[in-house]
């Protein structure tokens, strides 16, 4: 990865998820931005440290340092790395901090579903996770059937 670009892991199974890159995408003019598709067969997470279970939990990034990042820090360090740091410097605050990164772990464990519900669903079988256990991880990968919309 060309040094200085952040590299966002996100699921590409998740209609929600693709949405929200796409946009990133569509913003990022100087090219500060990688992303790495983690429902590619090709995609290695051992490559980070991480196992597939690890990032289908939750979105993670990878800092040009070679730093991982994980929930609402991927996020604002994806919009930083794309000039709109601004938007999300707010979730940085302690008390907004904490309520941004439980909405996100609902979120998180809910994306599918609320992709469904608006619509869309899965390119494939390989995108519903179990809810989280208590270290934060999912349990297991679940297969599912949903066609996407």
């Amino acid at each position: 990865m060309p040094e200085g670009r952040f590299k966002l892991l996100y699921d590409g199974e998740c209609p929600l998820c693709r949405w929200e890159v796409q946009w990133l995408k569509r913003r990022d003019r100087d090219g500060n931005l990688v992303l790495q598709d983690i429902s590619d067969p090709a995609f290695d997470p051992a490559r980070y440290g991480l196992t597939r279970e690890d990032v289908a939990g939750v979105l993670h990034g990878i800092l040009p340092d070679g730093r991982v990042v994980r929930r609402v820090e991927a996020i604002r360090q994806a919009y930083r790395a794309v000039g709109l740091g601004w938007l999300v410097a707010p979730m940085q605050w302690p008390i907004l901090c904490w309520v941004v990164d439980v909405i996100y772990g609902i979120f998180a464990r809910n994306r599918i579903r609320l992709g469904r519900l608006l619509g869309r669903g899965c390119t494939s079988g390989g995108c519903a996770i179990t809810p989280e256990s208590p270290d934060g991880k999912p349990t297991k990968l679940l297969p599912t059937t949903v066609d996407d919309r």
